[in-house]
Parts: C-alpha cells; structure tokens; sequence
C-alpha cells in the first residue's frame, strides 16, 4: 500500500538536502540571479559530495536517477521506497533553495536522467560521470516532440547528426548532450532516437546563450549540429526502428524527469509559502489552521487555500515517483504530476508576491524571483497544454492521432 509519508531511510538525505539549500544555495542565489551565465563555483565542492554519497551508496537518491521496467532487483512482492522517490524528494529540497542553482549541478543534468531510464548496462558504465543535458525543443517544433526535425544517418559505424536545438539547459557546460534525432522521417514518431553526443564531438557547436526571466544561474543554449559525427555505440538503448512499439521508447524518458521538474515546482513554490507566512505573522496577520477559512483574514485565506493547492501538487509527484520505485507505468501519474505542479507552483509564487505586497516586488526577500524561477517549470519537459493533452489521451484511450 502506498504512504506518502516521507520514508524512514530517506529522511538524512532530505534533512541534509534542506541544510544545503538553506546554507549553501539560499546565500549565493540573488548573486548569480543578476549575474547570468556566470558559472557557480561554489557547486563544484557540492558536487563532489553528491557524487561520493552516490558511489558509496549510503544515499540512494543522491545523484540523477532513472525509471527502468526491467530492472527487477528486488522480487520480494513488499513495497519499495527506492531512488526516484528519494530523488524528488531531495529535489524538491534544493529548489527550497534556489532552482536556477540546482539545474547548474554537475552531473545532474536532465540529460543524466535520461541516460538512467534508457542507456543499455554497457552504456550506463560508460557514461559513469559524465554531465549531460538534454536537447529536445528545435526552431520550428515547440511542444511537439514527435515532429522532430534533427536527422542521424547511419555512415559506417557512425552517426551523422545534422539540425538545431533550443534552450538546451546547461547545454554550454555540461560535458555533453543527449540529442533527439529521427534516422528516418517517412516513419514518423517511431524513428526518433536519443544520441550520447559529446562537446568534442566534430559538428557541434553552441551557438548563442539566452537570456531568461528566471533560472538565470542555469545557462540555456541554443545549439547546431552540421555533419555531427557520433559513434553508433552513442545511440541510447536499442537502434531498431519498432513501429509497433511507436514514440514510447523515447517518450519513456518523460516518466522520469517529469517528477523531478513537479518536485522542482514544489520546491519553490513551498520556500514561497513558508517566507510569505513569516511576512504575513511580521504585519500581524495570523494563520490559524484550526478555524475555517472563511472566518479569517483575506490574507491568511489565501493562503491556506495556496497551501492546500501545493499539498495536491505535492501528493501526485510522490506518487508519480513512488510508483516508478515499485515498477509499476507511472506515464498518467507523471504528466498529471507536471501538469499540477507547474500550474499551482507559478500560481502560488505569484500569488505570494501579491500577499506580501511591495516586499514582495521589490528584491529585498526572494519572492520576485521565486515567481520568476517557477514559470519555466510549467513549460519545459512539456507544457501545462501538453501534460493536460497526454492525461486525456490516457483517461479517454485515446491515441495521439485521435485526440491532436
């Protein structure tokens, strides 16, 4: 039976997750928020600790990790409380902190998650270490992923990789990228497959860095692959086009980032909720959570409502999470977790702004850049529009030509 109780086993690393964000992330946040793109030393020294808990494996959940099906190493039948939950979790934690900081982690890109879910054993040891990002989004597909555009042609024992991808995150420092490709257009969605694609690659080449409203501590780039040659070995899983099986392959890399992008938006949305209480005790305004809403104060109405929104939110990432833990498709329950998450987590951030009033606005406390953070987590690893699009499909049994 599922509880969503935070699991015994997991509560040092939470503990510690939140001791880091409030010590280390919480510090330095406003700094790389006005200096963009400039990279955040001060992870180096945080990284290193993550990875050394990852190895040594007294933190499961450390480190980026992934939702396998085939991955059966317990059969006992009981109920598991494994590395996906401990990952959100702890997300969820460092986003307390600071989200921009925690996308800029080395070795946790969304790209390493991907590998985790898809990568053939042989694969994972291979790309042990490295920092990965992802690269999905191109010019002309937005939301779509099934239409893109990016080629791989096989040449020899090698790929050629021709294209353009957009607001790569940590496409700039990460040691290399995960690209989407299709080796072969006529079949549509089923030919779409995820390359290893390393920055010494010949053919890649990182155009331009954007500037963003929020997230700025983490670089985005847009990126151009011209005759990019990869070794066959770098295509992720198996190279064989299966029309039967469709754009699931691929799309199984959303099972597992998307819980870690609703834990990011629980995250920040609750270091909103806990500062705007603080303000709102300061003027005098009290939450008492043993009377009703309704006969209290506007303010403090709200924000109960705010706080039962985020509990919601909260509850749907546990469960997307947990169910991955205990091998069972979590492919609604994450898009539903996305779609909650990324909506209340903008709303409530915004909404803290508004309680606090000019403390809000101004860059005094957080608040303005918690809600400027938070929109990007309703719209990366797919839109609130797409999310809510996927949940039909799956409550309806619906497929995607059926239901566009």
């Amino acid at each position: 039976m599922i509880n969503l109780e935070t699991p015994r086993k997991h509560r040092t690393l939470i503990d510690q997750a939140h001791q880091v964000a409030m010590n280390m992330l919480r510090p330095i946040s406003r700094t790389y928020d006005r200096d963009e793109h400039s990279y955040p030393k001060e992870l180096d020294m945080l990284a290193a600790m993550i990875d050394g808990l990852a190895e040594s494996g007294s933190a499961e959940g450390a480190g980026a990790s992934g939702v396998r099906r085939d991955d059966r190493d317990d059969d006992s039948g009981g109920v598991r409380n494994g590395a996906n939950l401990a990952s959100v979790m702890s997300v969820a934690e460092m986003c307390w902190g600071d989200t921009g900081l925690l996308l800029s982690m080395p070795r946790q890109g969304l790209g390493n998650s991907a590998i985790a879910s898809v990568a053939t054993p042989e694969q994972q040891e291979r790309y042990a270490g490295t920092w990965a990002a992802m690269a999905i989004t191109e010019p002309s597909t937005g939301s779509d992923s099934a239409s893109i555009s990016t080629t791989a042609r096989l040449d020899g024992d090698e790929y050629v990789i021709n294209g353009e991808k957009i607001y790569v995150t940590s496409g700039e420092r990460a040691d290399s990228v995960v690209v989407w490709a299709t080796l072969d257009k006529s079949l549509g969605r089923a030919a779409i497959k995820s390359f290893v694609v390393r920055k010494d690659n010949p053919g890649m080449k990182v155009e331009r860095l954007e500037h963003k409203l929020g997230i700025r501590a983490s670089d985005t780039a847009a990126i151009t692959f011209t005759d990019c040659r990869v070794p066959a070995e770098d295509l992720l899983g198996s190279p064989e086009i299966d029309v039967k099986q469709g754009f699931a392959g691929a799309m199984a890399t959303f099972d597992n980032t998307r819980p870690l992008v609703a834990a990011m938006a629980v995250g920040c949305a609750r270091a909103s909720l806990d500062l705007t209480r603080d303000l709102l005790a300061q003027a005098g305004v009290t939450v008492d959570y043993d009377r009703p809403a309704q006969v209290q104060s506007a303010a403090a109405a709200t924000l109960l409502r705010l706080e039962a929104d985020w509990e919601g939110a909260q509850l749907l990432t546990m469960q997307a999470a947990w169910m991955a833990d205990n091998r069972k498709p979590n492919s609604l329950e994450a898009s539903m977790a996305k779609a909650k998450a990324g909506r209340v987590g903008s709303a409530i951030t915004l909404a803290c702004v508004e309680l606090a009033g000019s403390l809000g606005y101004s860059e005094v406390e957080l608040l303005e850049k918690w809600s400027r953070d938070s929109k990007i987590l309703d719209i990366f690893e797919g839109t609130q529009q797409i999310q809510l699009l996927i949940v039909a499909r799956r409550l309806l049994g619906l497929t995607s030509a059926e239901l566009r």
